[in-house]
């Protein structure tokens, strides 16, 4: 059955996409628009859900099924095609997608009620979706890399969506120009993943990724060809996974790409884009661990990310801005896993960031429908009586990734911080207990100044509502998945095989532990553990409840005793202002006076227009030798007569 279904699964948002972008404007109506494309993705959830249901029956050593869709490029002894492989891992992914993704668009059928773009959005929706599962679901390389691609496509897309509106941001104007940086950044990190592409192609002449596995680990535990090369080409994976997800240095587009729609923001940060680069790191855990120096690597990137990230979204203002942050501090977290051989770990906050995020970028549309398109938190206060089913859902969301128990988010974040310290170091440790401590003291800042408190807003011009049943019902859902999602991986201290998760994926992940072995802590140490980082939780929302709520005005005395460490987050570590002095600037101002002076007006240009000239000289000469007196030719033609003669004779 799961040979049968996965072409459906597959097409099905492929057929939204066609329907609503070819006939969406004469289709017309907003109902049947939505319904086509919320359908497309929730079918094909409900045909993936038959398909896990299909492989728990397997014995754990079975659960890969291999399907060929269509043969595609053949070149001598090199083929490859639309192959597909449903395994554990792919399947985790396939359900968050799909039933992540459904639930968003059926949010967005409420959000972008009354857009004149409204069919293309769902086009463009689907497209991702689409995308995004030929990502996950490929069997090679290859594959992976036209989803990947695709999903860069359709980013651009959506983040666009409004490209005719005002967006605040470094170097940025309108929305159209984050898209363009999201796009153009992504493409950097692409490359890195096409060089490694070609490294890998070179050694092992396969990007089949269960060749490669086999290749090496069969029959040694060590691989015994080059190294140098799988460093190589892990590192170049690395980078790609970099773009896509957001990590230092190619992570300054993501916080921009709230220009979009708020599903957009909910869709890219929560269930598909940016876990790509889990996804491909996870998928090729074989590879990576074979090179400890790219591991050393992603943990170092990942840590910085995480951390720099927290602390930015201390005093960001815009709702969807510290939520932005807030994913690309996760996506450190998750790197950091992946960095210290915790792969399962990484794939577990995979799934519970998925909800609770989706759950808080949808709550945060919510505000800022019922708030007439407000995003400053300044400009809100006091909202939990206007919108009660919204508060609640967001502050379970908060709840979740602040790290409370028993939300999913506490078991997720726990299982990577403990591991950071068994496989990792105490510095390590260190780093991502204070990256939690800032996680739980903006969430509360956002929920505290934008639901509690006095009501900051102008009542003569904003009326707060409740959104509507296809905006809350998708809260609802997403918020029991957040309380719930954490019981698929509880803590070895509950049980040998308490970690259902780690069950499930250990058949996947099998083959990088033959390099690499994970430590285990005492029970009491791993109480130890789990007891600071609930504290760590707890202490930042009382803290954020101290200075925003019982203290007001704290904030701005804080913000004026410490102007320089306020200036610098404020500032975003002055990253985006050193990529927009050190590398824009000159490329713009080398664009504009050798490439566009010299090479193209004056070589280009020249060229072409001198040739031109030439044409015209040569034929201005040439034009005088036919001036219409018949006499003249008649002359030439005597002379040309004699010429011909004498030559004849003296021959």
């Amino acid at each position: 059955m799961i040979s049968t279904l996965l072409p459906f699964v597959l097409l099905l948002p492929l057929a939204g996409f066609v329907i609503n972008g070819l006939l969406g404007r004469k289709i017309g109506s907003e109902k049947t628009i939505a319904t086509i494309g919320t359908a497309a993705v929730g079918i094909a959830f409900l045909m993936a859900v038959a398909m896990f249901v299909e492989m728990l029956g397997l014995p754990p050593h079975e659960r890969r099924v291999m399907v060929d869709l269509a043969p595609w490029i053949t070149a001598g002894d090199f083929s490859i095609g639309f192959s597909y492989q449903v395994d554990q891992l792919s399947m985790v992914f396939l359900l968050i997608i799909t039933g992540v993704g459904s639930l968003i668009h059926l949010y967005s059928a409420g959000y972008m009620h009354g857009d004149p773009g409204f069919s293309r959005f769902f086009a463009y929706l689907n497209l991702f979706i689409f995308m995004m599962l030929n990502l996950v679901l490929a069997d090679n390389f290859l594959v992976t890399f036209l989803g990947w691609e695709g999903v860069g496509l359709c980013s651009f897309l959506l983040i666009g969506f409004w490209y005719d509106r005002k967006f605040e941001g470094v170097g940025i104007t309108w929305t159209g120009d984050a898209a363009k940086k999201a796009f153009v950044m992504n493409r950097i990190g692409d490359l890195g993943m096409l060089i490694g592409m070609f490294i890998l192609f070179n050694e092992f002449h396969t990007l089949k990724y269960q060749q490669i596995i086999e290749i090496v680990t069969t029959g040694s535990s060590f691989y015994p060809g080059s190294s140098t090369a799988i460093t190589a080409a892990t590192l170049c994976l690395f980078l790609g996974a970099c773009g896509k997800s957001a990590q230092i240095p190619l992570g300054v587009w993501l916080p921009d790409a709230m220009a979009g729609p708020t599903p957009v923001s909910a869709l890219i940060h929560a269930a598909t884009m940016v876990t790509s680069g889990i996804f491909l790191v996870s998928r090729n855990a074989a590879l990576f661990t074979l090179a400890p120096t790219t591991m050393a690597v992603i943990t170092a990137i990942a840590i910085t990310t995480a951390f720099i990230a927290a602390t930015v979204g201390l005093v960001q203002n815009d709702i969807k801005k510290v939520l932005a942050y807030s994913t690309v501090s996760q996506l450190g977290f998750m790197f950091v896993a992946l960095g210290v051989g915790a792969y399962t770990a990484a794939v577990f906050h995979v799934m519970t960031h998925a909800f609770f995020k989706a759950l808080l970028f949808l709550g945060s549309g919510s505000v800022i429908h019922g708030m007439h398109e407000e995003q400053d938190m300044q400009r809100m206060g006091g909202l939990k009586k206007y919108m009660p089913a919204t508060y609640r859902t967001y502050l379970i969301g908060a709840l979740a990734i602040a790290g409370i128990f028993p939300l999913s988010g506490f078991f997720s974040k726990d299982d990577i911080l403990y591991h950071a310290f068994t496989d990792g170091n105490g510095i390590l440790w260190g780093a991502g207990v204070l990256a939690a401590f800032c996680t739980a003291f903006y969430m509360f800042r956002s929920v505290y100044l934008t639901f509690d408190g006095e009501e900051r807003f102008d009542h003569h011009h904003v009326h707060p509502h409740e959104s509507p049943a296809t905006m809350t019902i998708p809260l609802w859902i997403l918020a029991v998945l957040s309380v719930a999602g954490g019981f698929l991986g509880l803590p070895g201290i509950v049980g040998e095989d308490a970690n259902l998760l780690h069950s499930w994926l250990e058949p996947v992940f099998e083959p990088a532990y033959k390099n690499f072995s994970q430590h285990h802590a005492t029970s009491s140490t791993e109480l130890i553990l789990m007891a600071i980082s609930l504290g760590v939780g707890i202490s930042g929302i009382l803290l954020a409840r101290r200075i925003y709520i019982q203290k007001p005005g704290t904030a701005d005395r804080m913000a004026g005793s410490m102007k320089g460490i306020y200036k610098l987050l404020w500032n975003k570590w002055y990253v985006d202002d050193v990529y927009e002095n050190v590398i824009v600037k000159p490329v713009e101002i080398g664009s504009r006076t050798f490439l566009h002076r010299f090479v193209d007006v004056g070589l280009i240009d020249g060229i072409i227009n001198g040739s031109g000239r030439l044409t015209a000289a040569v034929a201005a000469n040439i034009r005088k030798m036919q001036n219409g007196v018949a006499q003249n030719y008649a002359m030439v033609f005597v002379v040309g007569i004699v010429v011909i003669l004498a030559w004849l004779l003296m021959k």
